[in-house]
């Protein structure tokens, strides 16, 4: 990997780690379309280290005050009813889908999941859900003809049924094309969140997924030495400031404006895939490394 190529798929993941169009598909896009070899597993699981870093300032209050309960709680019963403390284990438990598919399909997750009629398809399937999900909160907060306005629910309605249903809407991102926040986001909005409840608790739950992931492709790395260090490590930087920039702009937009631009593009980008691929001009395995 040269140090361009780390630049711009640096950008990619930054841009896209937030947004619901799958940072894992752009990248794996990103390097057959311009012909370079596939980033690979282990590259995504680091950079979004970076792209997860920035998740870590930008709630560094809910997180602090989040972690201070928690470890409170498991001496002081009387914390235990305190929404902070119930949030950091509803953190936990919607992690465990994710960390037991992941170990599970591991091989599948760098293999053949990441073939781009795969990830075409669910490009344009995860659209389709989140379109659906986002018109169904649109219903029900300017309600219609003949109803009221439905009140969605808030993170103080969380328990832990919804927290294993986000759980098991991430764990879905192990395949490229999918997006992480797309269908945790999509989850919360059918089980009744507001879109800024369900994409905070999407990028809090993401935080022991992405930084477990990313410290266990590093052990594998360093043991494989098949990671370039150097241009790994300023994509990850590179991906923290974009990333931030990203999810500071994508919070503000999703308090007022509908996700349908990106159900849009998503199920654009899903089509031109597979017809670049099914007339011949896009190899299904394109870029994919020889490793």
């Amino acid at each position: 990997m040269t140090w361009f190529e780390s630049l711009i798929l640096g950008l990619v993941q930054g841009l896209t780690e937030f947004l619901p169009v799958s940072s894992s598909a752009h990248l794996r896009l990103t390097a057959a379309f311009a012909g370079w070899e596939d980033p690979g597993a282990a590259f995504t699981a680091i950079t979004q280290i970076g792209t997860e870093s920035a998740v870590l300032i930008y709630f560094r209050k809910d997180i602090a005050n989040i972690v201070s309960a928690w470890f409170r709680s498991l001496v002081n019963k009387e914390m235990r009813g305190d929404h902070d403390a119930r949030m950091g284990w509803l953190v936990i438990v919607g992690s465990i889908p994710i960390g037991l598919l992941g170990l599970t399909l591991k091989d599948q997750i760098e293999g053949p999941f990441r073939d781009l009629r795969i990830t075409a398809t669910m490009l344009i399937v995860m659209g389709v859900i989140l379109g659906t999900a986002d018109r169904l909160a649109a219903r029900d907060e300017t309600g219609g003809r003949h109803r009221a306005p439905k009140q969605r629910k808030t993170l103080q309605d969380l328990n832990v049924k919804d927290g294993l249903v986000f759980g098991a809407c991430q764990a879905m991102a192990l395949i490229p094309g999918v997006s992480r926040s797309g269908a945790t986001i999509s989850g919360g909005l059918f089980l009744g969140y507001k879109r800024e409840a369900a994409a905070r608790y999407s990028f809090l739950l993401a935080i022991p997924a992405v930084l477990a992931s990313g410290v266990f492709e590093t052990k594998d790395a360093l043991e494989t030495g098949h990671v370039a260090w150097g241009p790994t490590i300023f994509a990850t930087v590179i991906a923290f400031l974009s990333g931030f920039a990203v999810i500071t702009w994508f919070m503000k937009f999703i308090s007022s404006k509908s996700f349908m631009p990106f159900v849009w593009y998503r199920i654009a980008l899903g089509i031109v895939i597979i017809a670049l691929v099914t007339a011949g001009v896009l190899s299904p395995h394109a870029a994919e490394s020889a490793g």
